[in-house]
Formats: structure tokens, C-alpha cells, sequence
């Protein structure tokens, strides 16, 4: 009877280690990726009651992080476990105290598109030894191409009024999927009776202590504006090579370009840019890095007036190295700021 139940126990253990490997074999094959929460401002911060995320392979098994948003409108700067799968949907719901309101926004995302995004790597930097090649973004990542990141973050912002943006993340670059708009929850007396037992404060506290009338969407709607245009950055010095240009916009996306991709960007329609960082050399011990940050009222005022679909932002550097203009169809483009620094950074054409 003792070796039936030593077989049975054995058999069991065996099939509980496979069982693991399958699961861990599985995982390893599924995307895998963080979930973000995070606001445009700390006076929005929301507050989560009920989640779930639908991916493609294993239904309603991924969920969001504990407890409220935070970070800035794109980035939370806060991480969660792991999840796994091509997430298609989402049920979500949550508390915005400024409006002493309950939204549940219960949303798919179009499965082609999820799957085409969960299997790209964008390419966030150069790589010293493999650089040939390069493409903005490809499928396939081999061993050595480590400049290529794979998708790594599902994020969500929440704005005012049950605007809900969703952003997918490659590392150093950022993608928007798509805006969506959660609806407030009418019977909401079991939500309430759910969130507020935990909290020190009662609902007509919370009410009278964060409630903002005034609260709105519209800014960071407006910052999905788009138009079509590309960067174009140059120098009057005939030395003058360009590396890197790190573009982060006002609608929460950022990209990188590499050489030869900064060289001749596409022109595709592209939001605000609230800052571009680019680097670049004119001869051995001659770095430069420049920083030029963006008014957002400003500039999409100038592309409107421009009512171009063919738009070209130049960044014209003195032959000196010591500063640069900001121009968009050739008219001079107003800015927030423009800074030139030394840089130490060392690229594969660099001047030897």
C-alpha cells in the first residue's frame, strides 16, 4: 500500500513539474507586458474599483496595477507584474473624486491591429557593431540586434470627463492606439459602499473636499491633433553629421530615429512635438547635443495656418555649433526654448 501511494505521489509531482513547464514553455511564446495607469495632472488622479483585460489567447487574465493612477499624461513611472498575451479588450472601472463620479469604460481593440503591434520591435537606439540595415521598426529580432525593443507596455490614461487614452510602448518609444470614452456608472451606491470602506474620508467628504466643476478633456484632446509633417535638421557647417533625433509629443507618443532613419524621416502625420533632442558632430572632439521645447497653443496654430498635407519643421544649426533657428515651411516658429550642450556620446560614424 506504501509503494501504491509512493507510485501515486510520484505521478503526481511529475505531472504538477510538466504541467509548470508547459505553463512557463507558454508564457515564454506570449507577448508579455507591463500595465500603466496614469493622468494628465495629480489632481486627476483616479482611483481603480474593478478591472480586467482581455487578451487574445486566454480571455479575461490580464488586470491592471493596485490602486490609483499616476506619473504624467503618457508615463505612470510605475510598474506592475508582469501580464501575458495580446491584449484585445478591456472592463475597467474607476473613481474620479474631482467629479465624484464612477466611469466604466468596457472597450475591444481591434484584434489585427493588437496583433501586429505585440509583435513589433522598434529600433530605440544604434548599435555600435550592427548597425546595417536599420529599420524604424521589423518583426523578427535576431540575438544580436540588441537596439530592437519588443513591446513592453500596455498604458492608460484617464482624463476628465471619462476620456480614456491608450498607448502602446516599445521602450523609448511610445505609440497611441486610441481614445476612448468610459461611461458614467448610474446606479453606483455598491461601488461606493465597495471603494469608501477602505477610506478614511466618506463620499460627501471626498465630494466637498475634490470636487472640480471645471474639470475638462478638452485640453488633452486637443493635443491628438495631428498634421502631416517631418523634421528636417541641418547645418551650414559642411562637416556637419547628423546621429540620433529623440522627438516626445504633446499627445503622450514618442519616437526615436536612428542613422540613416534621422536622415530623411517620412513625412506621415504626426502630433505636437513638445521637445526634440538631437545630436550631432562636425569633427573629432566637435559632440553637440540640441534641445528645442515647443509651445503647444503656438505651434498648431502655425500648422493650421499653413493648411499644408506637405509640412517640413526645419532645425537649421549655425555653422559655429553655438545655436540654431526653428523654422516650419520656412517661417520662423516661435518655441519655448532652445539649448546647446557638449555631448560625449559616441556613435558608429562618429568622426575618429
Amino acid at each position: 500500500m506504501d509503494k501504491i501511494k509512493q507510485r501515486v505521489l510520484h505521478y503526481s509531482l511529475a505531472a504538477f513539474v510538466f504541467t509548470q513547464l508547459i505553463s512557463c514553455q507558454m508564457k515564454k511564446e506570449l507577448p508579455q507586458f507591463h500595465v500603466e495607469m496614469c493622468h494628465p495632472e495629480s489632481k486627476y488622479r483616479i482611483e481603480l474599483v474593478e478591472d480586467k483585460i482581455k487578451t487574445l489567447e486566454k480571455g479575461w487574465s490580464a488586470t491592471f496595477p493596485y490602486g490609483g493612477s499616476s506619473g504624467e499624461w503618457g508615463a505612470s513611472h510605475a510598474s506592475w507584474t508582469e501580464q501575458y498575451g495580446t491584449p484585445i479588450g478591456v472592463d475597467v472601472t474607476y473613481y474620479a473624486d474631482y467629479e465624484d463620479t464612477f466611469y466604466r469604460l468596457k472597450t475591444d481593440f481591434p484584434v489585427e491591429t493588437m496583433q501586429d503591434l505585440t509583435k513589433r520591435f522598434y529600433c530605440n537606439y544604434e548599435d555600435l557593431e550592427y548597425n546595417s540595415d536599420v529599420k524604424e521598426y521589423a518583426y523578427e529580432r535576431k540575438p544580436y540586434q540588441n537596439a530592437y525593443t519588443a513591446f513592453s507596455d500596455l498604458v492608460f490614461g484617464f482624463a476628465p470627463k471619462g476620456m480614456v487614452v491608450v498607448w502602446v510602448r516599445y521602450g523609448a518609444t511610445k505609440k497611441e492606439l486610441g481614445r476612448y470614452q468610459a461611461e458614467a456608472v448610474k446606479d453606483d451606491a455598491p461601488l461606493g459602499k465597495k471603494l469608501f470602506a477602505s477610506w478614511s474620508m466618506n463620499r460627501k467628504e471626498v465630494h466637498e473636499k475634490y470636487l472640480n466643476p471645471n474639470a475638462s478633456p478638452e485640453k488633452w484632446d486637443n493635443y491628438r491633433n495631428r498634421y502631416v509633417w517631418r523634421p528636417s535638421i541641418t547645418s551650414e557647417n559642411p562637416n556637419f553629421k547628423l546621429f540620433d533625433v529623440m522627438t516626445a509629443y504633446y499627445n503622450g507618443e514618442s519616437e526615436i530615429a536612428v542613422r540613416p532613419i534621422s536622415l530623411n524621416p517620412a513625412k506621415r502625420e504626426r502630433a505636437i512635438p513638445s521637445s526634440i533632442t538631437f545630436f550631432w558632430e562636425t569633427g573629432k572632439g566637435e559632440k553637440f547635443e540640441g534641445r528645442v521645447f515647443f509651445d503647444w497653443q503656438k505651434t498648431n496654430e502655425q500648422f493650421k495656418r499653413e493648411g499644408s498635407k506637405d509640412n517640413e519643421m526645419q532645425i537649421k544649426i549655425n555653422d559655429d555649433n553655438r545655436s540654431f533657428e526653428v523654422l516650419l515651411n520656412k517661417e520662423l516658429l516661435e518655441t519655448v526654448n532652445k539649448r546647446v550642450y557638449r555631448s560625449n556620446r559616441e556613435f558608429q560614424e562618429s568622426y575618429k
